[in-house]
């Protein structure tokens, strides 16, 4: 169900745009989707708005 969640975290990224924390869940969800450019773009997202999500910080420095 990773394209239900991709969608709902869309969605959330949508009406909560400031929260890094739903761009981290939609990286996520790309990462077990297996898309790593939508990965690595929504961690990235997600730092912009926290720059010490350490989630973030560790799963970049292995995607890149």
């Amino acid at each position: 169900k990773v394209t239900e969640a991709i969608r709902i975290f869309q969605e959330n990224a949508e009406s909560y745009p400031d929260d890094s924390n739903v761009y981290d869940s939609l990286a996520e969800a790309y990462s077990v989707q297996g898309d790593r450019a939508n990965a690595i773009k929504h961690y990235k997202k997600s730092l912009e708005k926290d720059p010490y999500n350490a989630n973030a910080i560790e799963v970049l420095r292995n995607l890149e």
